[in-house]
This record gives C-alpha cells, sequence and structure tokens, in this order.
C-alpha cells in the first residue's frame, strides 16, 4: 500500500511512476476522495460532539431550555443521519482505491507489456550441446520411472505428477543444498504454514486482484499459499522490530498451490506448470536506505544457487508491465531447458519497498518514533522446476541422467546417476 500521506503533500512524486503502471489517472481521484473525507470526517467530529454537549445538558435543563436542547440535538442527528453514510461510502471507495493501487516501479524497470519486452542483463553458462536428440523431462521421467503423469491425473486431474524413486532423493538434495548455502549466509530457516488468513494475503498484496489464482477453503476462511513469501511477511505482521535487528533474513520451505488459471493449454506438457509444488523462498525485513543492496544480495544468491548446479541461466530485468501489485523492481533468472530449447523462468527476486510493510504493519523503532521497513522476496529454488533443469540439461544418449555434482554430498551414490529402468 502506498503512504496516502507522501501523496497528499508530493503527488507529482507519484504521478509518473503510476502513470507507467497504467493508472495514470488514480492519483487525482485518491487526491479528491481523500480531501472529502477529511472533510466530512471534520463535519462529523463536530456534529457528534455538538450532539453529546447538547444531550448532557438536557439532563441538567428543564423548561424551555431543555426543549431547545432537544431541538437541537434532533437537529444534529438529522444531519449526521445524512453526512455519515456518505462518509462511510467514500471512505470504503478510498480504501478500496488504495489497496489496489500498484507500487510505483524503479526508474531502473523497462517499459513494456509482456515478458518478450524484459531486458536480458547477463548470460552464465552455455547450453549443453548433444550428439543426439535430447529427450524432455516427460519422455525422461517415465524412461528413468521417476515422474508419472498419467497416475496423477487419475488421482487429482490436469497439472499434477507423482514424484518418485531416486528422483524424490535428489529433490531433498536440493533442499538442503539451498538451505545450507543461506544459512551459511545468515538466513533462519524455517518451515511455514500453508493456510493462511484472508489478512497475511491482502498484506503482502496478493488480494485483492489475485484472487482468481487462490484456492479457498470451502468450510474456513482460510487460503493455500502460492508461495512461502507469504506466511514469512505475515510472520511480524503487526510488530516494532529494533533497527539494529536488521536486516533480518528468512528461508521459507513450503509446499504451494496455485489454480494456473487464464492457462489452459500453456505448459500442459509435464510439469513446469503445476497446481502443486515446493519451494525454498527468501525474504528479508530491512532499512529502507539497505533495500537496494539487499535486492543485489538477494538476487546473487539466486545466481550462486543455479550457477553452482551448473545450470546455464540468463537473468533479466523485468518490464513494468509483468511486475506484480507490490513490487518496485523484479529480476528473474530463466533456465535453460534443452526440451524447449529456450530460457524459462526459474526464480524471481522482488524489491517491494514500503508496500507490503505498511499493509502488514510491518514498522522498526526510531530515534523519534517509528517507520515503515522495507521487504524483499527471492526463491532460493524451485524444486520442481529446477529438477526439470537438472533432468535436460544433464541427459545422456542412453536416458541415463548424472546429478549434479553440488548434490552428491546429500546423495547415496545410487542416486548420483539416474538411469533407465531397464538398464
Amino acid at each position: 500500500m502506498l503512504d496516502l500521506r507522501a501523496i497528499r503533500e508530493n503527488p507529482e512524486a507519484f504521478r509518473p511512476g503510476l502513470a507507467r503502471r497504467g493508472v495514470a489517472d488514480a492519483i487525482d481521484r485518491l487526491l479528491a476522495l481523500d480531501e472529502e473525507r477529511r472533510s466530512l470526517t471534520s463535519q462529523v467530529d463536530d456534529l457528534r460532539a455538538e450532539q453529546n454537549r447538547a444531550s448532557k445538558a438536557i439532563g441538567a435543563a428543564d423548561g424551555d431550555e431543555r426543549s431547545k436542547l432537544i431541538d437541537e440535538v434532533r437537529e444534529v442527528s438529522t444531519k449526521l443521519e445524512g453526512l455519515e453514510p456518505r462518509l462511510g461510502a467514500v471512505s470504503e471507495e478510498l480504501d478500496r482505491l488504495m489497496a489496489t493501487l500498484p507500487n510505483p516501479p524503479h526508474e531502473s524497470v523497462p517499459d513494456g507489456e509482456s515478458d518478450d519486452d524484459n531486458v536480458e542483463l547477463r548470460r552464465v553458462g552455455e547450453p549443453p550441446s548433444f550428439d543426439f536428440e535430447p529427450r524432455d523431462h516427460v519422455d525422461l521421467g517415465a524412461l528413468l520411472d521417476v515422474i508419472d503423469i498419467e497416475r496423477a491425473a487419475k488421482a487429482s486431474g490436469s497439472r499434477f505428477s507423482y514424484i518418485k524413486g531416486q528422483l524424490v532423493l535428489v529433490q531433498f538434495a536440493l533442499v538442503r543444498y539451498a538451505l545450507d548455502i543461506l544459512v551459511s549466509k545468515g538466513f533462519t530457516p524455517f518451515v511455514t504454514p500453508v493456510l493462511v488468513r484472508e489478512e497475511a494475503l491482502f498484506g503482502t498484496g496478493f488480494l485483492p486482484g489475485g484472487e482468481e489464482q487462490i484456492y479457498k477453503m470451502r468450510d474456513d476462511e482460510l487460503y493455500l499459499i502460492g508461495t512461502s513469501e507469504i506466511t514469512l511477511g505475515a510472520y511480524h505482521m503487526g510488530e516494532i522490530l529494533e533497527a539494529d535487528q536488521l536486516p533480518i533474513r528468512y528461508a521459507g520451505y513450503s509446499s504451494c498451490f496455485r489454480r494456473e488459471a487464464g492457462t489452459y493449454g500453456k505448459d500442459m506438457r509435464g510439469v513446469f506448470r503445476v497446481h502443486q509444488f515446493d519451494k525454498v523462498e527468501m525474504f528479508s525485513f530491512t532499512l529502507p536506505e539497505q533495500s537496494w543492496d539487499e535486492h543485489e544480495f538477494l538476487v546473487a544468491n539466486e545466481g550462486e544457487i543455479v550457477g553452482g548446479l551448473g545450470l546455464p541461466y540468463r537473468a533479466v530485468n523485468v518490464c513494468v508491465a509483468e511486475l506484480g501489485l507490490p513490487a518496485a523492481k523484479k529480476i528473474d533468472l530463466e533456465v535453460w531447458l534443452p526440451g524447449q530449447g529456450k530460457y524459462r523462468e526459474l526464480t524471481s527476486c522482488s524489491n517491494c519497498t514500503d508496500y507490503q510493510a505498511r499493509r502488514l504493519g510491518v514498522r522498526y523503532r526510531t530515534g523519534d518514533g517509528t517507520a515503515v521497513v522495507h521487504t524483499l522476496n527471492g526463491t532460493a529454488t524451485a524444486v520442481g522446476r529446477t529438477l526439470i533443469a537438472i533432468l535436460e540439461n544433464f541427459q545422456r544418449a542412453d536416458g541415463s541422467v548424472e546429478i549434479p555434482a553440488a548434490l552428491h554430498p546429500y546423495l547415496p551414490e545410487s542416486a548420483r546417476v539416474l538411469t533407465p529402468r531397464s538398464s
């Protein structure tokens, strides 16, 4: 959520950024609603004070004076009956507008309408060159007997899979590998809840506006998370942190759930885009002056984790249309997938500045009061997509797959090379 007081004091500072996000007229509407609400609030407060004064005086008055006071209270009540509904309606519209306004983009964010407009920053590693026709992860998963999509469809429908056999060991090796790197850098590891209240989704900016992607429980006011960014962000909801504690860094492991509404026909083959997946997420609470350095730090961690696996990837600066509501800037790492012959999104890292923290009510203590912290999030490892990348990039002609050496310390000898079941 944006700072209404800051907008009121200097609206011109917000106009260019919001115009780039496609809401150029929002500032004028916001200021008009804010002015009307403050005017109505002042009138209502004055009338209530007058009503209270007259009501108290009635008890000590008699005769004509009492009748006069009763008439005054009646007149004030009539005015309040006209003003209070209007105040409620204006306040509701203002709150709704504030809740849906996006974070203005950082000046370094490129303009654009789709991910085709993202700007490549660098490439790391070379895509593998095969002297055979490479298989995609679906064919490899079946050949190795480690991914079963057909039986998952019988049990759960489309966009689900069973991960089985040695690939399960690789999955948890990958999680441990990422966590060990992050813990060595001062992150506290978490296993977070996967069900949250609406307040956590609103606070992290996933509501309103993202309802179509979220699973909601039928009988409880709870929602399945699409990322542990939500639960980690809400961990300090409503709290005041000490400045000398910052930055606070968390690494959350969780299963994640997304409806993938609007993606029918997109990435239907395989397990690249599924309803349930596991992820290790980084989350930081920082001082405002630290947040851009922290953003670079989180992106560097993502690069270390992906690069340490020997996976070729590129970093892209995500264009303004693809940012999402809370982010002021987002850097994606896209991994090369031989089965698709292109780079695909593997991790994202966003600086949400004070947007989420303002909604969550997370502040830090200053010398003369409190101020709002900045929050950042980044994918340490998207487990399913990383498994796809490992299978496709390290496959051999016979269908076997050599698991990256960085994962060997977490694996038995038998799981360091996956071999076809017929071998």
